[in-house]
This record gives C-alpha cells, sequence and structure tokens, in this order.
C-alpha cells in the first residue's frame, strides 16, 4: 500500500507542480485582450479529435498534431518515425516485414498480428477505420498532418481504441493549381520519388493525385544467400475528386493503393544455434535463412464523403468506404540456414464501412451523432515448418466481423468558462469463424500437396457481443490561454476466436474469448502563456484494465499451443507533458515527457507442468512500455541572400523495454536517439533542399523478436532442446545512421 500511495502521488505531484506555476503566470496576462499575431507567437493548431475543427487548445483531449511541413522538415519517412515525438507511444514495424504496424499508446495495443486479433489503437485514413495492421505503417505523402489522440476515443471512434487513435489526414482539393516533386538520395542507396498535383477542371469540380516511390538496399544481408535483409521496395499513390455542385453539398472521392516488394525480414540470433553450431554474427541486421525472402504486401481502399449543411447549425455527412489487403510472405524464425522453424504466411482481409452522421452547432451547443456499420472478414493461412522433425504444423481459417453501432456527443458551455461533455456509443458486435488446424509429413509450403498424418482442429464457431461506451468531461477556461479539464471515458477492444487453437491439446481452444473493457480517469490542462510565445499541455491519467486478452503459447512437439485467455486485470496511471517555447522570432525549443506506471493486479495462467491455475501477475510486465519516454528538440531559422534556411534537431530517450510480458534475453535496456536536418527554402517559395542524419551516433536498438528459446536452468545454461530442436531467440533491430538528400519543388 505504500509503494501504491507513492506512485500516486509522485504523479499528481509531476502535473500539480505545472497547474501551480501555470495559475500565476496566467494571471498576470489574463487582461491582454490583444490578438495581433507577432512573428514570435506559435501558431493556431486545428485538430479534429472530437470530429468537428477545433483550436487544439481548446479541446480536452491528449492530442498531438503534426503537419506536413513538421514531418517533412525533419525527413520523416513514415508514421512510425512519430514514435519519438508522442510521449507514451510505440509505433514500429513489427517483425517479419516492412509494412505491419505494431502500436501501443498508454500501455495499450496489439501484440498479436494475427488475421482475425482486434488491435487496441485504432488508426484511420480520413475517418476510414483501417481493421489490420497489415499495411498500416502508412509513408508520409500528400498528407496534411497526423493526429494522435491518447486514451479510449470509444463515444466517437468505437471499438479497438482503448489505447487511443492515430488520424492520417490527406490533403484537401482546393481547386488551385499545385504542382509538388520532391526526391531523396541517400544511405544504402536510398532513392525516392513524391509527386503530387492538383487542378480544377471546373468552377466545382476539383482532381488530385499523388504518387510515391521508395527504394533503398538493405541494412544487412542474408549471408547465406546474398538477398539484402531490411531493405525497401514500396510504391504507392491516391487519385480524388471533389464536387460541389451547391454551395451547401460536397462530395468527396478518393482511391489508393500501395504494393510493398521489400524482402522479408531477417532476424539476429542472440544465441548460438542447437541445430548448426553457429555462434551469432558480427551485425544485427544480417541473417541466415532456408526460406525464399519474397514478401509482397498489398492494400487499397475506395471512399466517398458527402457533407450536406442542411443551415447553419445542422450538418448531414455521410462516409462510405471498401478496403481491402493481401500479404504473401515467410518468416524465418530460427534464422540459420536449415528449416528447423520456418513460418510461410498469407493474409487477405477486406472491410465495408458506412458511416451517418448527424451534426449541429450552435453559440452555446455542439453535437455530433452518428449510425456506423461494418462488414469485414479476415483470412489467413500460415504453416509452421519443423525441418528437424520432418513435419509441418498448418492453420488456416477465416472470420466474418459485423459490427453496428449508434453514437452521441455533446458539449453545452454554461458560460463562457464552465463547460460540459456527454457522450455514449452502443456497439454490437457479431462474428464467425472457421479454424482448421493440420499435421502434415515433410516440407510443406501453402500450395504444396504433402501427406496428412492429424486433424488437430477443424470446427466453426460464433459469438457476439454488445457493448455501452460512455464518456464525460468538464472543461473549466481559467483565461483567453488557460483551460482545465477532467474526464472519464470508457473503451472496449472487440472479443475473438484464437486462429491457432489446437484441439487436439486443450478441447476448450474452439471457445471465443470476450472483449477488453478500460475505464480511464484523466485531468489535465491547456496553456498558452508569456503572449502566445510557450505552449504547455498537460495530462494525468489512470485505467484500470479488465478482462485482459491473454495469449498463452508454449512449445509442444509438433509446433506451438495456443489459446486466448481473458485471463488478466491491470492498472495503469502515469502523465504526460508536451510544451514548445518560441525563445526569438527565429529559435524554437519543445520536449515532450511521458510516465506510464502500467501494473498487471492478476493474470490467471495455466501451468502445465502443475496442472494448476496460478497468479503470476509478480512475474509479468507490460510489454512495448517504456516507463519512461521523452524527446528534447530545437528549430533555428537562420536568413541569408539565397533563401532561408532551417535546422533543426531532436534528442529522444526511451528508457528499459520489455518485448513481451514475460522477462527474455529480448528485452531492451534504455536507450537514446539523435536527429539533425538542414533545410533550404529559396526566396520565391518554389524549391527547398535538405539535409538528414537520422540516428546520428549509430546506436544499435532492438525493437521486436521472436522468443521460443530451449529450456534452462537456474543459471541460464540450455538443459535440452527447444521447439523444433532449436534455441529460437531473435531480435528485430531498428534503423542505424542514415544520411539523405533531399530536393523538393513546388509550383
Amino acid at each position: 500500500m505504500k509503494k501504491q500511495t507513492f506512485k500516486h502521488s509522485l504523479c499528481a505531484l509531476a502535473v500539480s507542480a505545472v497547474c501551480a506555476g501555470l495559475s500565476t503566470s496566467a494571471l498576470a496576462q489574463q487582461n491582454d485582450e490583444v490578438e495581433a499575431e507577432d512573428e514570435g507567437r506559435l501558431e493556431r493548431i486545428q485538430v479534429t479529435a472530437r470530429r468537428s475543427v477545433e483550436n487544439l487548445q481548446e479541446v480536452p483531449v491528449a492530442v498531438s498534431s503534426f503537419s506536413e511541413d513538421d514531418m517533412q522538415r525533419v525527413g520523416m519517412d513514415d508514421i512510425t518515425e512519430l514514435q519519438q515525438r508522442v510521449p507514451n507511444t510505440t509505433l514500429q514495424v513489427s517483425r517479419g516485414t516492412n509494412s505491419t504496424l505494431t502500436a501501443y499508446i498508454r500501455g495499450i495495443g496489439q501484440q498479436d498480428p494475427l488475421w482475425g486479433f482486434e488491435p487496441g489503437v485504432g488508426v484511420y485514413i480520413d475517418d476510414v477505420y483501417i481493421a489490420r495492421p497489415q499495411g498500416a505503417v502508412l509513408e508520409v505523402f500528400d498528407v496534411e498532418r497526423v493526429e494522435v489522440l491518447r486514451g479510449p476515443q470509444g463515444t466517437l471512434y468505437g471499438k479497438n481504441t482503448i489505447g487511443g487513435a492515430m488520424k492520417y489526414v490527406t490533403k484537401p482539393l482546393s481547386g488551385m493549381n499545385e504542382l509538388s516533386v520532391r526526391g531523396a538520395i541517400g544511405s544504402y542507396n536510398q532513392r525516392d520519388l513524391k509527386v503530387s498535383g492538383q487542378t480544377a477542371l471546373t468552377d466545382d469540380f476539383y482532381v488530385g493525385a499523388a504518387f510515391a516511390t521508395m527504394n533503398r538496399d538493405g541494412y544487412g544481408e542474408f549471408i547465406n544467400t546474398g538477398d539484402d535483409n531490411y531493405n525497401k521496395e514500396l510504391m504507392t499513390g491516391r487519385v480524388s475528386a471533389q464536387w460541389t455542385p451547391t454551395q451547401d453539398l460536397t462530395f468527396r472521392f478518393s482511391a489508393d493503393k500501395t504494393e510493398d516488394s521489400s524482402n522479408s525480414r531477417g532476424g539476429y540470433r542472440l544465441t548460438t544455434s542447437q541445430v548448426t553450431g553457429e555462434e551469432p554474427l558480427d551485425s544485427v541486421y544480417d541473417s541466415q535463412t532456408a526460406m525464399p525472402v519474397r514478401n509482397r504486401v498489398e492494400t487499397e481502399g475506395l471512399s466517398l464523403s458527402v457533407d450536406w449543411e442542411l443551415d447553419e447549425s445542422w450538418t448531414v455527412r455521410s462516409i462510405t468506404a471498401y478496403r481491402e489487403g493481401y500479404t504473401d510472405t515467410n518468416i524465418d524464425f530460427d534464422s540459420t540456414a536449415e528449416p528447423t522453424l520456418n513460418v510461410p504466411a498469407i493474409y487477405e482481409d477486406d472491410q465495408f464501412t458506412q458511416e451517418f452522421q448527424l451534426n449541429y452547432r450552435s453559440m452555446n451547443f455542439d453535437f455530433v451523432s452518428g449510425l456506423y456499420f461494418y462488414e469485414g472478414e479476415a483470412c489467413g493461412l500460415f504453416g509452421t515448418i519443423l525441418g528437424g522433425l520432418g513435419v509441418t504444423v498448418e492453420n488456416s481459417g477465416c472470420v466474418d466481423t459485423s459490427s453496428q453501432a449508434v453514437f452521441g456527443q455533446g458539449t453545452y458551455r454554461f458560460t463562457d468558462q464552465w463547460s460540459l461533455t456527454l457522450g455514449g456509443r452502443y456497439t454490437q458486435d457479431d462474428k464467425d469463424a472457421n479454424v482448421y488446424r493440420a499435421l502434415y509429413a515433410g516440407i510443406k509450403y501453402p500450395d504444396d500437396e504433402a501427406p496428412l498424418l492429424a486433424v488437430n482442429s477443424d470446427f466453426e464457431t460464433q459469438a457476439d457481443w454488445s457493448r455501452f461506451s460512455p464518456h464525460a468531461s468538464v472543461q473549466y477556461k481559467a483565461t483567453r490561454d488557460l483551460m482545465y479539464y477532467a474526464s472519464y471515458s470508457n473503451g472496449f477492444k472487440s472479443g475473438g476466436v484464437d486462429m491457432r487453437a489446437d484441439q487436439s491439446l486443450n478441447p476448450d481452444a474452439d471457445q471465443p474469448y470476450d472483449p477488453e473493457i478500460v475505464d480511464t480517469f484523466e485531468v489535465g490542462l491547456k496553456s498558452e502563456l508569456f503572449d502566445r510565445r510557450v505552449r504547455l499541455n498537460a495530462a494525468l491519467f489512470y485505467s484500470d484494465y479488465q478482462d485482459m486478452q491473454v495469449t498463452v503459447q508454449r512449445a509442444v512437439d509438433a509446433g506451438v499451443a495456443s489459446q486466448v485467455l481473458n485471463a488478466a486485470d491491470a492498472t495503469i496511471q502515469g502523465f504526460e507533458i508536451e510544451s514548445i517555447l518560441s525563445v526569438t522570432d527565429s529559435l524554437s525549443l519543445n520536449a515532450t515527457v511521458g510516465y506510464v506506471d502500467a501494473e498487471f493486479d492478476e493474470v490467471a495462467f495455466f501451468n502445465p507442468e502443475t496442472g494448476q491455475v496460478e497468479d503470476v501477475s509478480d512475474l509479468w510486465s507490460f510489454a512495448n512500455t517504456p516507463k519512461w519516454s521523452a524527446n528534447l528538440g530545437f528549430t533555428q531559422e537562420l536568413r541569408s541572400a539565397w533563401g532561408d534556411l532551417v535546422w533543426s534537431g531532436n534528442l529522444s530517450y526511451r528508457s528499459a523495454t520489455q518485448i513481451f510480458e514475460v522477462p527474455s534475453m529480448l528485452d531492451m535496456g534504455g536507450y537514446s536517439l539523435a536527429n539533425t536536418s538542414l533545410v533550404w527554402y529559396s526566396d520565391d517559395g518554389h524549391w527547398n533542399a535538405g539535409l538528414h542524419i537520422k540516428n546520428l551516433f549509430d546506436k544499435e536498438h532492438r525493437l521486436s523478436g521472436y522468443n521460443f528459446a530451449a529450456p534452462r536452468d537456474a543459471d541460464g545454461n540450455v538443459v535440452g532442446a527447444g521447439l523444433g530442436g532449436e534455441d529460437t531467440i531473435v531480435g528485430y533491430y531498428g534503423a542505424p545512421r542514415t544520411i539523405s538528400l533531399t530536393v523538393g519543388y513546388r509550383f
């Protein structure tokens, strides 16, 4: 109890100290009603975190926003680089491919990207929900801004946003003639090209298009085949159109497609191979493989939004979208030249979504309401090739999901200072799944024929759930530039079916698991100080995390026995501080700090050795959730006779991180990454060129891995053979130091 009290006090002290300091500063300036736009003042930032356009500083939500210029100035390639700049957030490329996203916010996310499993962080492209992590590592191109919302967003954004949401907002069509070309060359033979443009065909019909190709050689290689490892070969494109037949009615259409043909990634072995006796390689980016390195990830989508302003107060909106994805990849789990533990996999998914909104806005009252429909199918097949045993275990199946929701959220402003927000969402989820698991003789790839030895699972199952997710917040605007808020939010992550289920080992493996539930309480402040030269935002949160879905996997002679259980409850608490200081008209500093104390209260785990269900909460820790995350950056503008120079840099820090819930050799100690950029802008605004150095000090940092370790004694000595006869502990790493030169032209 003493320990828990101290932790509450630590978090409260951090934010209360900031609040006390702000009150004094704010009172000193509350009589200043002048709105002159001096150069040294910070710019206003508009966000749509609550499904309407609002000033970032007036939204009672912990949200970070990054514009296209923000991201281009630092040479950002994809959304995973935002991890360094958003507190308490993990955005990383997953293990085997370049395109699968691992996303965690405030300790909540999705560890396993298997089809049919649900994310804990919702990803949206122009308000269209992206259900699968495959292909969700979005490139920074043709984008207006990216918003990262922290904490449950279940009322307005629905299920699977219990950690938060990330909104990727593409560039709107304005009807102006625009053309932008941007190229990059750099380390490891980087060769990128991005082209975008738009024009007006008539006074009320606009069109636009964007295309990008990103290519890079590998950071390492597959030693035994000579293929690149960690290379990149990606193309993506988008076309859009906008028709405004009347002043009050607008139609927007968009179509996009992305193809990633980069090689599948090879992991770095941390231990000596039990099969070949090979020691770990010299470079963490080198690997070996017994599989083809082919990898193909395709995603594409269509969307149509209609906005109809009925009058000055009422607006009707419709968002219709269809998306589909396909992944064909090969992952060598043990990373040796022998087919000891190889996994070829194929994923396919499609989804149709329809949302209708009826929104109201007046002087004192805003209201967002709507209906939401989702129909999706996720299918897949993967084989676990155990070459040493001469067998292959193959899993396949599909999950059909149907979801309907009705939601509403209103904000009433009692006075110029006080406002109250109430909202709720009712969701009905239905799932139908089929699972097939079989054991074959020999090495079998998905399209191969092989002798069938046994059928381990062959079943169909169905489940449905309903859930009401409420939200309430109160907002107090102490002065024009200082706002306090307190909120309660509820969210849930949908239940499902274990697509690895093995009924031959566990007869109950066909039973669906239930949704996860999170209740979060948050207090925070939004402030701008010293004549709007300082922006300081802070949040303190406490989350009660219930019915956590725990994936339990253990090695057996012929594969992996798996089950997903609602076996854990946890408490998550912490704080976040984001700030920016305009030191002079040309120099600004920015900083973020995040702290998360996430602890399991109970974990009911079946111990196969004792045959008993045991509480292992004292042995488990949260995955992908460092206690501390921080970032310190600067931007210096320099003017010259040849144009403007902008020099920027940042130093980000993440404390020790556990890769899985159970401690392992893969866990990464704390580390810092430094980056710097120097960008030139021509006086006429048409040309720009930049030099970008990332991971300046070439820090080696492990992000993920696979852990199917051989049994060890108390001293850590291997005492037996692991899965397939191999000690499989392999890691995947972030990029080494890279240098790139970019040149852009805008017309």
